[in-house]
C-alpha cells in the first residue's frame, strides 16, 4: 500500500497539535502537586484530584473507541481541546476540592506529565493511514519525539511559576494560577492545526463504530481484549509513577526545587525522545514485542533502586536511566496493536488499549498518594516498578508468537491489507 495522496500533510498538522498539548501537560505534570499542596491539599487529595482528572480521560477515550468514526474524528479533537482549556482554567480558579473534582473530571486534568488520553489514542488511529505499511513504526515513532519534544520543552517550563512570581513581585499561588491561565490559552491555540485536517482522516464517518467492533471477527476481538488487560494492569503501575507525584517525592525527600525539577524533566523528556528513534530502529532488527518488552523491563529495575539513593544526583542518575529506556515501548506498542488487527478495527482498538490505560493511570495516583502518605515516601516506585516488570512478562508469554505482518516473511507482499 502507498500513502495516501495528503497523508504526510495531515500527519504534519497532528504532529504541531501533538507538540503543542504534549508541552502544557508536561508543564502541568511539573507544578499541580506543588500547586495543590499550596492550597493545603494533602497529598492523598492530591493523588485523588489526580485521579479524578484521569477518569475523565478514560471516558473521552472509551468515547473515542465506540463513537468516534460515527461522530467525526476533526470534530471529537477539537472537542477534547476545548475540555481540556476548561480544566486548566479550573486549577487556576478553583481552591475547594468539591468544586475542583468534577472540572478536574470534565476537563480531563492530566496530571500524568505524558501526553496520553483521548486525542492520542485518535490520533494513533489516524496516522497508520497517511503512510504506507512499512512506514507504520517510523511515523509513530516521529509521532512520540515530537510528544517528547513537547514534554522536553513544557517541563523546562515548569520554572514559569518560580520566574513570574521573582518578575512581578506576587507570592507563588498566585504565579501558579497565571501559569494555568496561560495553559488555557495555549491549549486553545493548539486546536487550529485539526481544523486544517483533510476529509480523508476521517473513517467511515457515516458508521457507527460500535457496529464495526461489535462485526469484527472473535479473534480480533479477542486479541484486543487481552492487549487491553495487560496494558492496563501496565498502566496501574504507570499511575504510581506518574510525573506529578515523582516531582512530589523528589520535592519532599531532597527538597528539589521546582527550577531544578524543570531541568530534571526536561532531560527526562530529551531521553524519551531519543529512544523513540532508537526503538523503530531496534525493531526493525529484533522485531516489535522484543524491543518493548526488553527495554521496558529494566528501566523498572532503574527506579525501584531509586529509593535507597542516599543523594539527589544519584536519584536522578536512576530516574535518567530510567527514562532513557521506559519510553521505548511506546512508538512499538502503538504500531504493534494496529499491525495485528483490521484497518476497519483501528480506531476500535486503538480506544480500548487506550481506554484500559488510562484507567489504570485513573486508579493509581489515588492510591499511590495514600501510600506515600501513610506508608513509605517512596513506597509508589517500589510498587509501579513491580506492576510493571509482571505486565513485561506477561505480554511476552502471552504475544512471543504473534507477528505483525512485515515480521512474517511470507506475508511481505501482503503489508498494509490489514
Amino acid at each position: 500500500m502507498t500513502p495516501r495522496r495528503g497523508g504526510r500533510r495531515d500527519a504534519r498538522l497532528i504532529y504541531a497539535a501533538a507538540f503543542v498539548r504534549s508541552a502544557i501537560i508536561s508543564l502541568i505534570g511539573v507544578i499541580v502537586a506543588i500547586h495543590l499542596a499550596g492550597l493545603g491539599f494533602s497529598i492523598t487529595r492530591i493523588g485523588v484530584v489526580i485521579g479524578c482528572g484521569l477518569a475523565g480521560s478514560a471516558l473521552a477515550t472509551l468515547l473515542v473507541s465506540l463513537r468516534a468514526d460515527a461522530w467525526g474524528r476533526r470534530r471529537m479533537l477539537v472537542a477534547f481541546g476545548v475540555l481540556s482549556a476548561t480544566g486548566y482554567t479550573a486549577l487556576a480558579l478553583a481552591s475547594d476540592i468539591a468544586i475542583l473534582l468534577p472540572l478536574a473530571f470534565l476537563g480531563m486534568l492530566n496530571g500524568m506529565g505524558r501526553d496520553r488520553g483521548g486525542a492520542t489514542a485518535l490520533e494513533q488511529a489516524i496516522l497508520p493511514d497517511t503512510t504506507a505499511a512499512d512506514g507504520r513504526t517510523w511515523a509513530l515513532a516521529w509521532y512520540n519525539v515530537v510528544l517528547d519534544c513537547g514534554h522536553a520543552l513544557g517541563a523546562l517550563a515548569g520554572a514559569t511559576p518560580v520566574l513570574l512570581s521573582r518578575t512581578l513581585a506576587i507570592d507563588t499561588i498566585a504565579a501558579h494560577r497565571l501559569t494555568f491561565l496561560f495553559c488555557a490559552g495555549v491549549t486553545l491555540v493548539g486546536i487550529v492545526p485539526y481544523l486544517g485536517l483533510s476529509t480523508q482522516t476521517e473513517f467511515a464517518p457515516a458508521a457507527d463504530a460500535a457496529v464495526a467492533a461489535a462485526s469484527a471477527s472473535p479473534e480480533t476481538r479477542r486479541v484486543v481484549r487481552r492487549l487491553a488487560v495487560l496494558f492496563g494492569l501496565d498502566s496501574i503501575g504507570g499511575g504510581f509513577l506518574n510525573t506529578t507525584l515523582i516531582a512530589y517525592w523528589f520535592f519532599r525527600r531532597y527538597g528539589t526545587s521546582e527550577a531544578e525539577l524543570a531541568l530534571l524533566f526536561f532531560a527526562a523528556r530529551a531521553l524519551n525522545a531519543v529512544s523513540h528513534v532508537g526503538a523503530a530502529w531496534l525493531a526493525r532488527r529484533i522485531g516489535l514485542l522484543n524491543t518493548m518488552v526488553w527495554t521496558h523491563l529494566p528501566s523498572s529495575v532503574f527506579l525501584m533502586i531509586a529509593p535507597v539513593a542516599p543523594t539527589a544526583t544519584a536519584a536522578a542518575a536512576l530516574f535518567l536511566a530510567r527514562e532513557a529506556l521506559v519510553e521505548m515501548d511506546v512508538p512499538t506498542r502503538q504500531s504493534y496493536v494496529m499491525a495485528v488487527v483490521p484497518r476497519s478495527a483501528r480506531t476500535f482498538a486503538s480506544g480500548i488499549t487506550n481506554v484500559t490505560r488510562t484507567v489504570g493511570w485513573a486508579v493509581g495516583p489515588s492510591v499511590a498518594g495514600a501510600v506515600m502518605q501513610h506508608a513509605a515516601l517512596g513506597g509508589p516506585l517500589i510498587i509501579g516498578g513491580t506492576l510493571k516488570i509482571a505486565y513485561d512478562v506477561l505480554l511476552y508469554r502471552s504475544f512471543r508468537h504473534v507477528r505483525p505482518p512485515e515480521e512474517t516473511p511470507a506475508s511481505r507482499d501482503a503489508i498494509g491489507t490489514t
